[in-house]
């Protein structure tokens, strides 16, 4: 049978990377002694790695396809095949952003100030990138981890991954710049994409995983609206297109159904509860496509 070999990632995009493949149709079970997951598809082997090393060994061949940050594609500056954009991150469903940051006292208030001075940071490849296009020369070190605390003591400056910065404020740290943004990405290795049932397979892997991030910021509405009351309703229902419109048994009355986003719904259903809609029901989604 063939197979798919693939690379998702252990460490802070793990829980949310399986929600994501759970919504998107797939069972996947980790047992926290094991690096391997079993999956409810026949056709995919999949294996927890840190995200770090995922883009390098796609692009050896090791695994067909993987889920890396950006962030780190760039770091391994890794040949690999980008199939799409999922864009979440560890605790919602938004980017993360590679900052440059320095204790709140210091003298440093752009990367032209770095000039000669030390740089803590596990980005080491994609920092350097950063300083060549600033020309500014100063030293980058590899850090093993807690690189937030060597800022002022061990080193001048770090860059680092944030979400929310909250992490770096908590250390008397303040941004200076944004470095880049970054998402995770479905990546396939360049020979796994020429082969024709691997790619359609990743493909739709693919269409699954980005029908289920689109359904996270949507809900289906659902009701029912009295024919003297629709073209009021119409008029503010929001849809992808149109809403869908049947006749129920009674003539006079309507079945509208709907997809919104999630957000409106709370200030979209007093609306039309008070423009005679009846039976409204909101509802979740597992995939929008």
């Amino acid at each position: 049978m063939n197979k798919v070999k693939l690379a998702l990632p252990k460490g802070s995009l793990q829980e949310t990377t399986l929600l994501i493949f759970k919504r998107a149709g797939f069972e996947i079970y980790a047992n926290s002694k094991s690096y391997y997951l079993s999956i409810d598809d026949p056709e995919i082997e999949c294996v927890l790695l840190r995200t770090q090393e995922i883009p390098r060994y796609v692009e050896s061949g090791a695994f067909d396809a993987g889920i890396a940050g950006k962030d780190w594609i760039e770091e391994n500056k890794a040949k690999i095949v980008e199939v799409c954009e999922l864009t979440y991150s560890k605790t919602g469903f938004k980017p993360v952003k590679i900052v440059l940051a320095v204790p709140e006292k210091s003298n440093i208030k752009s990367v032209k100030d770095l000039e000669g001075k030390t740089i803590s940071t596990e980005l080491v490849n994609l920092t350097k990138e950063y300083l060549k296009k600033h020309n500014v020369k100063a030293n980058v070190e590899f850090s093993y981890g807690a690189t937030e605390i060597k800022a002022g003591n061990l080193v001048d400056a770090i860059v680092e991954i944030t979400e929310t910065g909250s992490t770096l404020l908590s250390h008397n740290l303040k941004i200076i710049d944004v470095i880049m943004e970054s998402t995770p990405r479905l990546i396939a290795n360049k020979e796994s994409w020429k082969d024709k049932w691997k790619r359609e397979k990743i493909e739709n892997i693919a269409l699954l995983l980005k029908g289920a991030l689109t359904a996270e910021g949507k809900v289906g509405l659902k009701m029912n609206v009295e024919k003297k009351n629709l073209e009021k309703i119409l008029k503010i229902l929001p849809a992808i297109k149109k809403p869908t419109i049947s006749h129920l048994t009674d003539e006079n009355w309507y079945a509208v159904e709907t997809i919104i986003d999630k957000n409106k719904a709370k200030e979209l259903i007093p609306k039309l509860k008070k423009l005679g809609a009846n039976g409204i029901v909101e509802y979740p989604l597992n995939k929008v496509i």
